[in-house]
């Protein structure tokens, strides 16, 4: 395996050292490692994979004994799954149903800046988030401080303090507290209300498929983590671009639509904001190697670097930290790489968090005197190889 290769970037999110287009390797115990970016994506999309990390060793417990939600399951049934729901993901579905909810909720969430005169850009696109995010599931009956109790929830998940120590048992009890008050207080009513009158929603289609209310729970959580959380970050790792590079947001604010989809589209190339996935195999798997091809064996673990991936020259072209919206790719470079993963698990809302995240920076960087108070900090969440920007308070005037 060739040594480390420095690479010049703007990212803001430090990852630490990586070999974009480093071959696959074995990386010590059951793990390989894959930094190219043909390898990464065949991986993901291959059939003798199955889904690892988030969590998914420990919900197959109850495997058997519930339905699993769809992050965590492989095959023909996850294949089905994602059939019967794409539609509530598609562009036109978007611009018919979702976007003028968008227009009107970043409007709020820029006139909340406005009366206050300064904000936390993390907890203003976390509101327009958790909106849209719940429009989509079906969680428009949700009480009052849902968004909270979402990020109470996922903020505890990011510790581990094992099973057996008075920690562990703190931590347990906390989950379950606000996992209750999630279910109680936002999932339940909006299942009962479509119980009774079913709307063109996800949580009507789960009630159609013979779901357990603890299985809509799951793919509440599941849906919101993936439509919320996430959709935050790169909202505001977005935003930080553009205050630290004046021709960047020049080029943003003056734009046409395409133009400011290429600039988010580059953006998240730069910063995946799941920076790794995690695949286990099902059979043995031959692939690339440094000297020829290598075979993975069954049963090891895929730890596939989307971060390293976006990096390589081989896909995204010369001098691959740079911001460009217009670099040329590679046949089959998706606009952001890896970013929002590839194969059956892709993310299914790829369009709606570019979709809000244009609507909320555009209308908030329009704004007269906007400013970055100070710059904010980047912390990564090792589990997922995610990470949270921290402190990005804006001022007008």
């Amino acid at each position: 395996m060739p040594a480390d290769t420095p690479v010049d970037h703007k990212r803001k999110v430090d990852r630490g050292e990586m070999a974009p287009g480093c071959p696959v390797h074995a990386a010590g115990g059951d793990v390989w490692r894959v930094q190219d970016y043909a390898t990464a994506k065949s991986l993901l999309r291959h059939a003798d994979t199955r889904q690892a990390g988030f969590g998914v060793e420990n919900v197959q417990r109850l495997q058997g004994r519930m339905r699993m939600p769809v992050l965590y399951r492989d095959g023909a049934e996850h294949r089905e799954h994602r059939r019967q729901t794409a539609k509530y993901f598609t562009p036109k579905r978007v611009e018919t149903a979702y976007r003028g909810l968008m227009d009107r909720l970043a409007d709020e969430q820029c006139a909340e800046l406005v009366r206050r005169g300064a904000a936390d850009v993390s907890q203003l696109s976390f509101a327009l988030a958790v909106a849209v995010a719940g429009e989509v599931i079906g969680l428009t009956e949700a009480g009052r401080g849902m968004a909270r109790r979402l990020e109470l929830f996922f903020a505890d998940m990011e510790v581990d303090p094992g099973f057996r120590s008075p920690r562990a048992l703190r931590r347990m009890w906390r989950t379950n507290t606000v996992m209750g008050t999630f279910y109680w207080r936002d999932v339940r009513p909006s299942i009962n209300a479509r119980r009774k009158e079913r709307r063109d929603d996800l949580i009507s289609h789960l009630i159609d498929e013979g779901c357990t209310n603890g299985e809509i729970l799951g793919e509440c959580v599941t849906f919101a983590a993936a439509g919320m959380i996430t959709t935050r970050e790169f909202i505001t790792v977005a935003a930080w671009h553009l205050f630290d590079d004046p021709e960047l947001r020049a080029a943003y604010t003056a734009g046409e639509e395409k133009q400011r989809h290429a600039i988010l589209h580059e953006i998240l190339r730069l910063e995946p904001v799941v920076g790794e996935l995690l695949r286990w195999t099902t059979a043995d798997l031959t692939v690339p190697g440094a000297d020829g091809d290598v075979t993975i064996p069954a049963g090891a673990k895929l730890d596939i670097s989307v971060a390293a991936a976006n990096l390589d020259t081989a896909a995204v072209g010369d001098d691959p930290g740079a911001l460009c919206p217009a670099r040329p790719l590679a046949d089959g470079v998706g606009d952001a790489g890896l970013s929002f993963g590839d194969g059956p698990h892709r993310c299914p809302g790829a369009y709606i968090a570019i979709q809000e995240t244009d609507i909320f920076l555009s209308k908030l960087f329009a704004l007269p005197g906007l400013r970055m108070v100070a710059p904010p900090t980047a912390e990564l969440r090792p589990a997922i190889g995610s990470y949270e920007v921290v402190g990005l308070h804006v001022a007008l005037g």
